[in-house]
């Protein structure tokens, strides 16, 4: 049997929702980051360089900033376990990815050539993502398995509620560099207060006898149902713009500005949907959980493509920012039964992978049916949207086929 991981703070009590807060809230300015950027600037600024060329030139700025994040946490993970087990709380990776992605922002907001965007974004995931793998190990470590669900509430609600805050800074600042300070400060601010909670602590050392055992098919089934599942929701994320852009309103700025709106209300949704969600993940079936909320978020997807107009965004809004919070959360908590203790920002890194591939395949997914078909304009957004429907199709098909024993305290 593994020896039990020895946490770096105390076991959160099941009625510890400030400590929870506390431990989460660097999630929300992380959160906050991806919500401007890769829900309305990066499709902004990629429009604003390569104009004509903007469909495609996404789908390359997309795959190498997603390469250039994947690298880093495979790195960034295993040395912060490695430090870890000396006695690390893990702080200092938090506070150089936040400095380090709060330096790239206002050169991203100011690259004036399509080489100068490249590079400050893959710098931008570069920095970020020395903090994320070893910041997402701070649940499996620090909260019991029976409240895992209220645990990934507060991680999945704060991710909604700090895409919906991006997307507003977004939406409402017209200066790329006053857009980057805030985003900048919202990142220095929450990886503070984070790293506060965790310091304010007395971690003892990790065994270096501790065993590592991973439920290998459990594992591969969550990664892979998770790589579908991403992949549809980044290919929605992503080509909402261009959604907006097709089927509402021809005007870039008002696009843009509307696309901002979408995605702030479907993050808030999403944030109900994770409140919602938190005592089912703990009580019942992660699986079937996880599964309802997926389903939802495909169906909204279905509605998008067959009704395009402003009528079919209103009534498929609401069913996938809620029916995405609820498998967020389900998720969340289904990971943390699955990873290796002993190494648990290394296996964070190579989960978070699941998240990363997406983003390399799902602009290249759409950018090949696209360029293949020869469809353009209103059809090729059609099309993207139909393939986002059937990777998160195959995500649940996946879901499904995960053992009870992972699914069920």
């Amino acid at each position: 049997m593994p020896t039990e991981l020895t946490s770096i703070v105390t076991p959160a009590r099941s009625t510890d929702g400030p400590r929870l807060a506390q431990l989460a809230i660097f999630w929300f300015g992380i959160q906050a980051l991806w919500g401007a950027m890769l829900g309305i600037s990066l499709q902004a600024r990629v429009v604003q360089l390569s104009e004509s060329h903007a469909l495609v030139f996404y789908g390359y700025v997309a795959t190498i900033g997603a390469i250039a994040a994947a690298c880093t946490q495979l790195v960034a993970g295993p040395i912060s376990d490695a430090l870890r087990r000396r006695g690390s709380k893990r702080i200092e990776f938090y506070i150089v990815g936040a400095a380090s992605a709060a330096v790239a922002l206002p050169f991203f907001y100011g690259a004036r050539s399509t080489v100068a965007l490249l590079v400050a974004y893959a710098a931008l995931q570069v920095g970020i993502n020395v903090a994320i793998g070893p910041y997402q190990a701070v649940i499996p470590e620090s909260v019991a398995s029976t409240t895992a669900g209220r645990a990934s509430a507060w991680m999945a609600g704060f991710q909604s509620a700090g895409n919906a805050s991006g997307a507003v800074l977004a939406t409402l600042c017209g200066n790329g560099f006053v857009l980057a300070g805030a985003l900048g400060a919202l990142l220095i601010t929450t990886c503070a207060l984070t790293s506060r909670a965790i310091a304010s602590t007395s971690p003892e050392r990790m065994p270096r006898d501790l065993a590592v055992h991973v439920p290998v098919r459990a594992f591969a089934l969550l990664f892979a149902s998770r790589v579908a599942l991403f992949a549809g929701f980044y290919t929605l994320l992503g080509y909402m713009f261009f959604y907006t852009e097709a089927f509402i309103t021809p005007d870039v700025s008002r696009a843009r500005q509307i696309d901002g709106l979408l995605v702030l209300l479907f993050t808030i949704l999403g944030a109900c949907g994770a409140a919602v969600a938190a005592k089912p993940a703990d009580r019942y079936d992660r699986r079937a959980v996880a599964c309802t909320g997926a389903a939802a978020a495909m169906a909204a997807l279905v509605i998008f493509v067959l009704g395009r107009s402003p009528v079919a965004v209103a009534f498929a809004l609401p069913l996938g920012g809620i029916g995405w919070g609820t498998f967020l959360v389900a998720d969340w908590a289904i990971a943390c039964r699955v990873i290796p203790r002993r190494s648990a920002a290394g296996a964070m890194a190579v989960w978070n992978l699941a998240v990363l591939i997406p983003q390399v395949l799902a602009p290249v997914a759409a950018t090949s049916v696209i360029v293949s078909t020869g469809v353009s304009g209103k059809l090729a957004v059609t099309y993207a949207f139909g393939l986002a429907g059937l990777e998160m199709l195959v995500g649940i098909w996946l879901l499904q086929r995960l053992p009870v024993e992972v699914a069920r305290e």
